[in-house]
């Protein structure tokens, strides 16, 4: 289990919840049956069936394990700071030598989307624009190279 800190918003964290209550009701419900029946086939060392249920019982379990602790340990996070940037904060930046602006939200890792505008505190843009306030200029070093963009608004 990872060690780091782990960020949620409430609406990440129901939608863990309920993935997890599916898990610990529906999917093992549904494992529990594949495996009796796959009992039924015969001898288990050489039956196909069997060792994929016994994989799929594995995989439910580790996420059930997997999400209980992140959970149980997440620190919630609500709506970000409007002075600087924190986790949480949704702001505007500007992309030097570019006029087009973008839309972020930082959000803990576990939830992060860049389709959808929300980027981890422990990205390389994230965890450099942690502490910055409007106006200022931050330096991301990224595969090609260092971009500089300019915080333009923080809502």
């Amino acid at each position: 289990m990872s060690t780091e800190v782990q960020y949620l918003t409430s609406e990440k964290r129901a939608e863990l919840e309920k993935e997890l209550n599916f898990l610990k009701t529906e999917r093992r419900k549904e494992i529990a049956e594949h495996l009796e029946y796959s009992k039924k086939l015969g001898d288990l060392s050489e039956n196909a069936e069997y060792h994929q249920a016994r994989e799929e019982q594995a995989v439910a379990e580790d996420r059930i394990s997997r999400l209980e602790n992140l959970l149980k340990n997440a620190l919630m996070i609500g709506e970000g700071g409007k002075d600087s940037i924190t986790i949480g904060s949704t702001f505007r930046l500007q992309k030097d030598g570019d006029n087009k602006t973008y839309i972020y939200t930082i959000v803990g890792s576990e939830e992060a989307d860049m389709t959808h505008g929300k980027i981890s505190n422990i990205s390389p843009l994230g965890s450099v624009l942690l502490g910055h306030k409007k106006g200022d200029k931050v330096k991301v070093v990224t595969p090609k190279g260092t971009v500089e963009y300019t915080v333009v608004i923080i809502k």
